[in-house]
């Protein structure tokens, strides 16, 4: 038995105008979208999904509107801190991250980059703790990336490891020697 493609929900026509119609298409929402996934799953869309028969974990608190933003944060360890304070930790991290560049070029790019994110800092007016990083001469960076670069070589002129010395002995102890002997 065929069906009337006029009754199918996924095809609804407006009455006045014999046309597909939003308002029709409204109306029968439900019924279209429990068809899309039932034909979905006939084509076997749904299997083999990542995550497939596990719960679905802590989905917080029903209150809150924004627990999937909240997950989002956590899950892809995305940091949210104002600009003022992402500056100062940046900062902070500043050598460590230099240090692991290969060319002075990159280093000046990455100290450039760095000076450029303060100076937009301090020409927004959002509020927030003011931004007080202070930007980096580019040139004393990268000769203190060369210093950090710099082998540390033994020459001869540098002097020469000092043996420990012995323990001094208590004169308790000395005085339990002398009485041995």
């Amino acid at each position: 038995m065929a069906e009337d493609p006029d009754r199918r929900p996924d095809r609804a026509r407006d009455q006045r105008t014999g046309g597909d119609s939003a308002a029709a298409r409204i109306r029968n929402q439900t019924q279209w979208v429990d068809l899309q996934v039932k034909r979905a799953m006939e084509r076997g869309e749904f299997d083999n999904l990542p995550g497939a028969g596990k719960p679905l974990g802590d989905l917080g608190s029903p209150h809150d509107r924004d627990w999937w933003l909240k997950k989002l944060i956590e899950r892809e360890r995305i940091s949210v801190l104002p600009a003022a304070l992402q500056l100062r930790k940046d900062d902070a991290e500043l050598d460590d991250l230099l240090d692991r560049e290969a060319t002075e070029k990159q280093v000046r790019t990455i100290v450039e980059d760095f000076n450029r994110r303060i100076v937009e800092a301090r020409r927004q007016l959002q509020g927030g703790p003011p931004v007080v990083t202070p930007t980096r001469d580019v040139d004393v960076e990268v000769e203190r990336w060369r210093e950090r670069r710099r082998p540390t070589r033994k020459t001869a002129d540098s002097p020469r490891p000092v043996p420990p010395k012995e323990p001094r002995r208590r004169w308790w102890r000395r005085s339990e020697e002398q009485r041995r002997r």
